[in-house]
């Protein structure tokens, strides 16, 4: 598949069929549906839009086909969820409640809890928290003791100061922590549905207030399974940073009682599209085990001389007493929308425990150099 191929089998899931699947929907909920007006509404113009355009799109061909009524309309919106037949259409469901439900702000939040179960709800209620970010809170923080992981789901990842995809909310991008007491609620949740967007949410947290997740987590109880995979989870940036009190809380010290005994990269020059193999050899120099979190990181050679540093992960483990252990990872060196390479060294560092223990490097032709 090209890089192109996925974004435009992902806008697919909103093309025709599923207009007509979602028209089927508002028929079946009620006769007041205007089945022709939303198909001719949703059908114009579709092929030149993004996904989440589409959804925007087809939220605003619902709102040609529903009643005037706020109040009717929104039944017909809760009736058709059971009928789709795929997230992304429940999103563009739920993107009508966001774009025309804000002057009913309890009804429309109370709905978006129903609703979340057939497709997440997550981006519908970005536009709530940006109205009144207290209020919004308030009901989510409820929904945290919910009985159903999608609403729990929803109270965490709807909060999120950095969801992808997502509108920024500006109180929550001035203190992402707002959202603090309903992730004390879910902090020991049953479902993992629900712990990784938690861990998502405290990761994002990560990235702007570190000092304030690891106060917080650190209060947090440690003989709990689902805390403890939690935690591990949300301090994945602090870990490849090598932050020294997010290693603590795993339960690894900075550094490693570890010798290098060898570190390779092959093959050492590379074109677009090859793929390298890394290699290295550990060996235990404590007398007790010992908790390792191994990385490696790729200086990404950048135009003008610069270089870009993007951490992976590698492996993490338990190296005993006076042992030794061969690690190996290979990775394709092809672009991405994210990120595009360029000709040139690009040195690698084997990290251990946050400390680099080992460097090598491979380099990265131009397209049209000789073979």
């Amino acid at each position: 598949m090209t890089d192109d191929a996925a974004p435009a089998l992902l806008k697919n899931m909103l093309g025709p069929e599923a207009l007509k699947t979602i028209a089927d929907a508002g028929t079946a909920a009620s006769s007041r549906f205007d089945r022709s007006a939303f198909l001719a509404a949703a059908s114009d113009g579709l092929d030149a839009l993004s996904i989440m355009e589409r959804v925007r799109h087809i939220a605003d061909a619902l709102h040609a086909a529903l009643p005037g009524a706020y109040p009717e309309a929104l039944t017909m919106i809760r009736a058709m969820a059971p009928r789709l037949t795929h997230g992304f259409q429940a999103m563009a469901v739920t993107e009508y409640v966001a774009r025309y439900g804000l002057a009913d702000f309890d009804r429309s939040m109370d709905a978006l809890a129903d609703l979340t179960r057939f497709g997440s709800a997550e981006f519908a209620i970005r536009p709530f928290l940006a109205a009144d970010t207290q209020r919004a809170l308030a009901i989510m923080t409820r929904w945290a003791g919910s009985d159903d992981e999608h609403v729990r789901r929803l109270a965490s990842e709807g909060g999120r100061p950095r969801l992808p995809w997502a509108a920024r909310v500006p109180a929550l991008k001035a203190d992402p922590t707002l959202a603090a007491p309903i992730l004390e609620i879910l902090k020991a949740d049953s479902s993992l549905y629900v712990r990784k967007s938690v861990a998502n949410h405290l990761n994002d947290i990560a990235k702007d207030r570190p000092d304030w997740l690891l106060d917080r987590l650190a209060l947090w109880p440690q003989d709990d399974p689902h805390t403890i995979w939690i935690v591990r989870h949300a301090l994945r940036t602090l870990i490849k940073k090598g932050e020294p009190r997010a290693l603590a809380l795993i339960g690894v010290g900075h550094g490693a009682a570890v010798t290098v005994r060898s570190f390779t990269i092959d093959p050492p020059t590379v074109r677009l599209g090859d793929r390298i193999s890394m290699s290295a050899e550990l060996v235990s120099d404590a007398p007790d085990d010992q908790r390792l979190v191994v990385d490696y990181r790729i200086h990404y050679a950048r135009a003008g001389g610069k270089t870009a540093p993007k951490v992976f992960k590698l492996k993490t483990f338990e190296l005993a007493a006076d042992d030794a252990i061969a690690l190996s990872i290979s990775q394709t060196i092809k672009d991405f929308s994210t990120r595009r390479h360029h000709p040139g060294r690009h040195s690698v560092e084997l990290i251990v425990n946050g400390r680099t223990m080992a460097e090598g490097a491979f380099e990265l032709l131009p397209a049209d150099a000789g073979a």
